[in-house]
C-alpha cells in the first residue's frame, strides 16, 4: 500500500518502540517524515532505516516537553517539506509507583512529556493541518480507559490525551481535520520492558494489566496508527480505539 504518497508526517518518540515502528510503516507507504526523539543514536538508526525504504526524512533530536522544542519541530517540518498532513504524537514515559510516593518533580515530568507536549504540538500543527485537511493520531493507552493500581500519574495523563483528542475532533470537524486517540494495552517495547514495580504491591490489583491475548508487537500498533491516519479512516474522528488484546473488556 502507498497510502501516504506525497504526504508529510510528523512522528514523535521515533527512536524506539511504537514510534520507530510507526516511522517505518509510514516510510514504507510513501510518506515524507519529520521524526523526533531525545535519543540521538536511536533516532539516527530510525532515520537510516526509513531512508532505506526510500523516504525523505528530517530527524530532530529534541525534548518535546518544552514548548520551544515543539515550535521548532513543527516549523522545521513545514519549512523543509512545505506542508504538513499528519501528526503522530507517540512520545511518552511511564512509571509504576505508590501514589503517596510520587514526587512533585515526577508528576510534573509526566505531565510535561505525556500531556503538555501533545497539547503543544496539536496547537502548533493545527493551522497547517487545516490547510491540508490533515489529521492527528495521539497515543493514549488502555490506562486512559480504566484505573490501574500504582499507575496514577500515567493514567491521568493518558485519560487527558484521550479527552483532548475528542475535544479537538469536535472543534475542528468543520475544518475537515480528524483527531483520534489510540489506546494500546501491553506492547513489547523498551518502555515496557524497563518498567519496575514498587515493593510491597498487592498483586491482586494488577489483574487489569494482563490482556486476554499475548502482548502486541510495536508493528501491530503502528499498523493501527497508519490506518487512522489514512484516508481509509475518513469517517473516524473523536475515537478512542482500543488495541489491547481484550485488556479493558474484562
Amino acid at each position: 500500500m502507498r497510502r501516504f504518497d506525497d504526504k508529510v508526517v510528523i512522528v514523535t518518540g521515533a527512536a524506539s518502540g511504537i514510534g520507530e515502528a510507526t516511522a517505518l510503516r509510514m516510510a514504507s507507504e510513501g510518506a515524507s517524515l519529520a521524526i523526533a526523539d531525545r535519543d540521538a543514536e536511536g533516532l539516527a538508526n530510525t532515520q537510516a532505516q526509513c531512508r532505506e525504504l526510500g523516504a525523505n526524512v528530517l530527524a530532530l533530536e529534541c525534548d518535546l516537553s518544552e514548548h520551544p522544542a515543539c515550535e521548532g519541530m513543527v516549523s522545521a517540518a513545514v519549512e523543509h517539506f512545505g506542508h504538513l498532513d499528519v501528526l503522530c504524537n507517540i512520545a511518552g514515559i511511564a512509571q509504576f509507583k505508590h501514589f503517596t510516593e510520587i514526587s512533585v518533580a515526577e508528576w510534573q515530568r509526566m505531565l510535561a512529556v505525556n500531556l503538555s507536549s501533545v497539547f503543544y504540538l496539536c496547537q502548533l500543527a493545527m493551522p497547517e493541518l487545516v490547510k491540508t485537511r490533515g489529521n492527528i493520531v495521539n497515543l493514549a493507552s488502555s490506562a486512559a480507559l480504566v484505573g490501574q493500581a500504582y499507575n496514577a500519574s500515567y493514567c491521568a495523563t493518558k485519560a487527558a490525551v484521550m479527552n483532548l483528542s475528542k475535544a479537538l475532533a469536535v472543534e475542528f470537524a468543520g475544518a475537515k481535520v480528524r483527531i483520534n486517540a489510540l489506546c494500546p494495552g501491553s506492547v513489547k517495547t523498551p518502555l515496557v520492558s524497563n518498567l519496575e514495580f514498587p515493593k510491597d504491591i498487592d498483586s491482586n490489583l494488577l489483574g487489569k494489566l494482563f490482556p486476554l491475548l499475548e502482548a502486541a508487537e510495536p508493528a501491530e500498533i503502528a499498523a493501527a496508527i497508519a490506518y487512522l491516519a489514512s484516508d481509509e479512516a475518513r469517517f473516524i474522528t473523536g475515537a478512542a480505539l482500543s488495541i489491547d488484546g481484550g485488556q479493558v473488556a474484562c
